[in-house]
């Protein structure tokens, strides 16, 4: 298992009028949608696509998803999704989320998502070495004993 604080990768999107309430106030589902925007750019930014990952067989089933909302986003505002990976198994990833006011800096909600990999059958599978470095999961070395 890794545990890790890397630099988080940022996306950015802008409030939809269809995404605010009667309140004009983003409604707290997109939150979730700009979630997935953040794991889709996280994964682009480390040099791979998702679809990429889909085609080899590998999927991420979403088991959690936790969201504490700190200040509402409005219409037409800018919002900065920060994304890092929080810890990561051969079996499970944990990503963290910040999201930011590109207006002024206000965080809006931080957030996380619990993902088990799986297989084509969506059954829980290992995830195959070739994308360990992705998700920051290194494999410690064995240890070398005089015999």
């Amino acid at each position: 298992m890794q545990n890790r604080e890397p630099a988080a990768v940022e996306a950015r999107v802008r409030v939809r009028y269809a995404e605010t309430d009667q309140m004009g106030i983003a409604y707290h589902a997109n939150y979730l949608v700009w979630m997935e925007v953040g794991r889709v750019e996280y994964f682009r930014a480390s040099g791979h696509r998702y679809r990429d990952m889909e085609a080899a067989g590998v999927l991420l089933a979403v088991v959690e998803a936790h969201c504490r909302y700190l200040s509402p986003a409005l219409y037409d505002d800018e919002v900065i999704v920060q994304t890092t990976i929080e810890e990561a198994t051969s079996r499970a990833v944990r990503f963290g989320y910040r999201l930011v006011s590109g207006v002024d800096g206000r965080l809006l909600a931080e957030g996380s998502t619990r993902h088990v990999f799986c297989g084509r059958d969506r059954r829980a599978a290992k995830l195959p070495k070739q994308f360990h470095t992705i998700f920051g999961i290194t494999v410690p070395e064995p240890s070398k004993t005089a015999l």
